[in-house]
């Protein structure tokens, strides 16, 4: 009964808190679903708006894309809402099986509370499956939507592009009279601007002016002073490199063309900043400097190709009187297309009559076509004999074409198709043409040696410490980026030239930028390009801090080479997995997510990789614990020499005989290792040496010891020992003793005391006797008078016979005399 008393509070207590918690988390749900179905709702009414507008805008391609951007944004809206419950109905999920299935006929009854509590997940969870359709239905509304758009879209460039304008009236006397008077107009309302702001908003107008003046003339001299050796090739280099001669078309080409079409540019946003534009002078200025950007981009483009007073630059095999020829030509076309461009938009502006439009356009189309068929013309090469040959015969069918092509089109009175395909030759072309030799510059950098000869590379080695090969990998990596920049800003410029606009490459780059998802796992292509950047980044950093730690702080400090290569080597690591982690964690990717993936993996770790994590974990011990280091003179097993590098997997020893051996780490962990600089390079050395019997040998030990003594390099404390080793087969052996501050200079040391044991022995009449042996000889066997004794090397014998009785056994006594290694 007592038991049950203290077991009735704690119940209560757990109803209690059920039902409070059940509570909280009711409203806390319910503010959920009508806080997402308020913003599902407020989606659906600007979507139907949008659907509403659309068809207010049918013929407006430019209204169509910003109609596009808005939808594709609520479109993201809506998947972020869906993702949204994906938490909640998992907890739900979660709930429902913490409390199991109803209970079944005939089994116990389960508490009140549990039931209502299973009632209520179960009402939530309808009310998301709700939601969650009601988005998915709101996210099909949009695609339909946006293909719909899209249709739109296609039928009216079809529309521009093959609609027919009867030129009839635009070839009539009268047009000609027409386009004087616009061109009045034109020149009335541009001077009248001009007067009223010089004379009301003078300080403004030279302001901007300024600004935008600063701004280029910053960026042409800083890419002039950076760049200065391709934007104007060296006239005195008689035979340029392949590489020079692309770089310098490049870089003459951009640097320009960016500096002036960064002027213009902002001398017109700081004087729509400052008010100084009308409504009706800003289109025109926007397409008159609009004009002059491309006819100067064409204009260096072309000289950079073709360099016609500089044959030794020139980048095709053409004459120089050619070359000029094709550049006019070039430059000449550009300009009737930007002519066309600019009075487009001028009738556009001043309302002018159709007539006018289909004039100019047919006029400056056919003058457009005439040029490109002159240009393929044109005889710029030369033959076997020197003589001008033409182009090669499908280039120059090609160009004659298209020029034939534009002309036909414009006199059929398909003026948009005639204009679209001008426009696309000059501007696109010119695109195309700047990214091929953008293209050809990478490729000529990532050639084995390009780089490490260029003259960027000259000014790294100047301020680094890379070497060619550093230089070769680096020119590698700076070709792939060339690219990359190539794709990044020409294939956006030639979908602008196709018709697209930039709120379609926006809504293609949300969509790059949004997240894919796989299962569990969500990640996005830029994210994963962020990630490899900022590991690049971090790569680069960590290597820059590990030589200013070795070069700047380590070098100060007087650390011994081992202990600071150790160093160096354990910051690399480190900074690679940071940089590593964070690149993976700037690509948005979960690393829990990749647990179920690492735990399959680890059992192919175990047995496949065992050798490759063993060395791992080797080299990681051995750089912690510095059993021996870089500079080190060790032994290991059959292999004698200096370690050279300690890395993670195996450790560099070169020998004497300057052989490099990769050991792995694991083997130096598990056999015993003999380092004979590991302290410190104090050694002790040993010299055997032999005297023959009879000597003093109490005179033989003072001269060895004074000997030892005397050598400047044997250290005094300890100090050297000579030690009368035994008694030898043909000599009493004696072995010297002496310690060596550096025992790597003990070759030098043995060579000085052995030359002046050599010379203290003959001084004293002391012999270093060779090696003596008696042979016994029985007279049975040999002949007296032709003794055959075995031969060893070569020697000088010596006889001795002692007298016997015939068949008495006779004694030779030879001695051989053997030349010794002075080793």
């Amino acid at each position: 009964m007592l038991l049950k008393l203290r077991t009735l509070p704690a119940f209560l207590c757990l109803v209690f808190l059920l039902a409070f918690g059940s509570l909280a988390a009711a409203q806390d749900t319910e503010s959920f679903l009508e806080g997402q179905r308020e913003m599902l709702s407020g989606i659906e009414n600007s979507v139907a708006g949008l659907e509403t507008e659309i068809g207010h805008q049918s013929t407006d391609d430019a209204e169509l894309v910003d109609i596009r951007v808005e939808l594709e944004r609520l479109g993201r809206e809506v998947f972020d809402a869906s993702l949204a419950f994906r938490p909640r109905l998992s907890e739900i999920n979660t709930r429902l099986e913490q409390l199991g299935e109803p209970r079944k006929e005939g089994e116990p009854p389960e508490p009140e509370e549990v039931t209502r509590e299973r009632t209520r997940l179960l009402d939530e969870k309808a009310s998301f499956n709700v939601l969650i359709g009601d988005a998915e239905r709101l996210s099909v509304r949009i695609k339909t939507v946006i293909e719909e758009i899209a249709e739109l879209r296609r039928d009216l460039f079809t529309r521009t592009l093959s609609r027919r304008y009867d030129i009839s009236a635009a070839v009539s006397t009268d047009v000609l009279g027409e386009f004087t008077q616009e061109l009045g107009r034109v020149y009335t309302r541009v001077s009248a601007w001009l007067s009223f702001t010089v004379k009301y908003r003078l300080k403004p107008l030279l302001l901007a002016t300024a600004l935008a003046s600063i701004a280029a003339l910053a960026l042409l001299f800083g890419g002039r002073r950076l760049f200065d050796d391709f934007v104007e090739p060296d006239r005195s280099e008689q035979n340029p490199t392949y590489l020079s001669r692309l770089a310098t078309a490049l870089f003459s080409t951009l640097i320009p063309s960016v500096s002036y079409g960064t002027f213009l540019v902002l001398s017109y946003l700081f004087l729509d900043y400052f008010n100084l534009l009308r409504s009706d002078i800003a289109p025109l200025l926007w397409s008159l400097f609009s004009v002059i950007i491309l006819v100067y981009f064409v204009y260096r483009l072309a000289r950079a190709i073709l360099a016609p007073r500089r044959p030794n630059w020139r980048l095709l095999p053409v004459r120089s009187q050619a070359a000029q020829w094709l550049l006019v030509l070039a430059v000449v076309t550009a300009v009737a297309t930007g002519f066309d461009h600019f009075m487009d938009q001028v009738y556009s502006v001043l309302s002018s009559q159709l007539s006018l439009t289909v004039a100019t356009s047919l006029v400056a189309t056919v003058v457009v076509g005439l040029l490109i068929m002159a240009i393929g013309a044109v005889r710029p090469l030369e033959d076997e004999e020197g003589k001008p040959r033409q182009w090669p015969l499908k280039f120059r069918y090609l160009l004659f074409f298209i020029g034939a092509a534009i002309i036909i089109a414009a006199l059929l009175g398909y003026i948009g198709f005639a204009r679209f395909l001008s426009q696309q030759v000059v501007v696109t072309g010119a695109i195309i043409a700047t990214m091929y030799i953008g293209f050809l510059t990478a490729g000529a950098i990532t050639s084995e040696g390009a780089f490490a000869h260029s003259w960027f590379a000259r000014r790294l080695e100047r301020h680094t410490a890379f070497d060619e090969t550093a230089l070769d990998q680096l020119g590698l990596i700076s070709g792939m980026i060339i690219n990359v920049i190539v794709v990044l800003i020409g294939v956006p410029l030639i979908l602008l030239q196709w018709g697209f606009r930039w709120a379609d490459l926006t809504a293609w780059s949300y969509r790059i930028a949004g997240n894919i998802q796989i299962g569990s796992l969500s990640f996005s292509i830029m994210g994963i390009v962020t990630g490899i950047v900022v590991f690049v980044v971090g790569y680069f950093v960590t290597r820059w801090f590990q030589g200013w730690l070795d070069g700047k702080v380590m070098a100060r400090s007087r650390m011994d080479s081992g202990v600071r290569n150790s160093i160096r080597t354990g910051v690399g690591y480190v900074g690679l997995v940071i940089a590593g982690l964070i690149g993976v964690s700037a690509a948005g990717i979960n690393l829990s997510n990749l647990a179920l993936v690492a735990g399959a993996l680890s059992l192919g770790i175990g047995f496949g990789l065992q050798n490759i994590v063993s060395n791992f974990v080797s080299g990681l011990i051995l750089l912690a614990e510095r059993p021996f280091k870089a500079g080190d003179w060790i032994v290991a097993g059959a292999v004698s020499g200096t370690v050279k590098k300690i890395s993670v997997r195996a450790t560099e020893i070169e020998t004497f005989q300057r052989q490099s051996v990769i050991l792995p780490n694991s083997e130096l962990i598990n056999a015993a290792v003999g380092n004979w600089t590991h302290r410190n390079k104090l050694g002790r050395m040993e010299i055997a040496v032999g005297v023959a019997y009879g000597s003093d040998v109490r005179r033989v030990h003072e001269i060895l010891l004074e000997i030892a003594k005397s050598h400047p390099m044997v250290l005094k404390n300890p100090e050297p020992f000579v030690l009368f080793a035994g008694f030898g087969d043909s000599s009493l052996d004696f072995e010297i003793r002496v310690y060596l501050s550096d025992i790597l200079t003990q070759l030098e040391v043995q060579n000085g005391i052995r030359f002046a044991i050599v010379d203290a022995f003959e001084a004293e009449g002391i012999e270093i006797p060779f090696p003596q042996r008696d042979i016994h000889v029985r007279s049975g066997f040999l002949k007296p008078e032709e003794p055959e004794l075995p031969e060893d090397g070569e020697m000088d014998d010596l006889e001795e016979e002692t007298p016997a009785e015939p068949g008495a056994e006779k004694v030779v006594r030879r001695r051989r005399r053997r030349k010794t290694d002075p080793e």
